[in-house]
C-alpha cells in the first residue's frame, strides 16, 4: 500500500453498493429484449459503457454486434428498471474514510463509466465530490477497460501516475487503471472469485470496503 496525493474511485461497487441493482437491472432488460444474461455477467463486464456491455452480451448469444436502435431500446429499459430499484446505500466505512483522506490533503476523484443526470448531486451529498472531479462515462470516448477514464482522472489533478492510486472491484476497472501505470487497491464486493481480479494485476486485494479501510488508513496515520 502507498501514501498517494489522490485516490480515484470507481463509484459502483466500491462507494454505493449499487451491483445488485445493476444485475437485476440488466437481466431483466435483457430478457424483456429476447437476449440471455447470466448474474455473474453484470460483474465480469463491470465497468464498460453501456453500449460495450449489450455489444459484449450479443457477440456472444447472437455472434454480432447489437444495432444503434437495439442498444437504445435495451438500455433505456434498464435505466426505467434501475429507477425503480431501492437507493443504493454507501459501501461499509466509505463515507468516513474518504472524509479522513481529505484531512490528510489527499485529492479525491470518482472514475464511473456511469452516466446517470443524478449522479453529481448525489456523489455531492454523500461523499462531498464536486462535478470537476468527477469522470463519468460522458467525458470519455473509450471507457474501461481502456486506460481513457483513468488517464482523463490523471488529467484532472495535473499529477503524474506514481503519485496516485485506485479503488475497484471490476475485473475490467483493474485493467484500466493498471494499463494508465497507476497503483490499484481491488475490493471483492461482489459475486465474482479473486482470481478474477488477482489475474489484472491488481497491487492489493482485499475482501471488502471495511477491511481495506482500515489498514490503508492505519498506514497514512503512521505516516503523518
Amino acid at each position: 500500500m502507498i501514501i498517494p496525493k489522490a485516490v480515484f474511485f470507481d463509484m459502483d461497487g466500491v462507494l454505493y453498493d449499487s451491483m445488485p441493482n445493476h444485475e437485476l437491472s440488466w437481466q431483466k432488460a435483457f430478457a424483456a429484449h429476447g437476449v440471455g444474461f447470466d448474474a455473474v455477467e453484470a460483474y465480469i463486464n463491470e465497468g464498460r459503457t453501456a453500449r460495450g456491455t449489450i455489444d459484449t452480451i450479443f457477440l456472444k448469444r447472437l455472434g454480432r454486434r447489437a444495432t444503434d436502435a437495439e442498444v437504445e431500446s435495451i438500455y433505456r429499459t434498464k435505466t426505467a428498471l434501475m429507477s425503480q430499484c431501492p437507493a443504493a446505500p454507501a459501501m461499509p466505512a466509505m463515507q468516513p474514510f474518504v472524509a479522513f483522506l481529505r484531512t490528510r490533503g489527499i485529492a479525491i476523484v470518482v472514475v464511473t463509466g456511469s452516466r446517470q443526470p443524478s449522479l453529481i448531486d448525489k456523489l455531492s451529498r454523500d461523499y462531498g465530490v464536486d462535478s470537476q472531479h468527477i469522470v463519468s462515462g460522458a467525458d470519455v470516448v473509450h471507457g474501461k477497460p481502456d486506460p481513457e477514464p483513468y488517464l482523463t482522472a490523471l488529467g484532472r489533478v495535473g499529477m503524474d501516475a506514481g503519485e496516485c492510486a485506485v479503488v475497484e472491484n471490476a475485473p475490467l476497472g483493474v485493467r484500466s487503471a493498471k494499463a494508465a501505470g497507476l497503483f490499484t487497491v481491488a475490493v471483492n464486493t461482489g459475486k465474482l472469485p479473486d482470481r478474477y481480479l488477482l489475474d489484472e494485476h491488481c497491487d492489493a486485494l482485499f475482501a471488502g470496503t471495511e477491511p481495506m479501510c482500515k489498514a490503508w488508513k492505519e498506514i497514512i496515520d503512521r505516516k503523518h
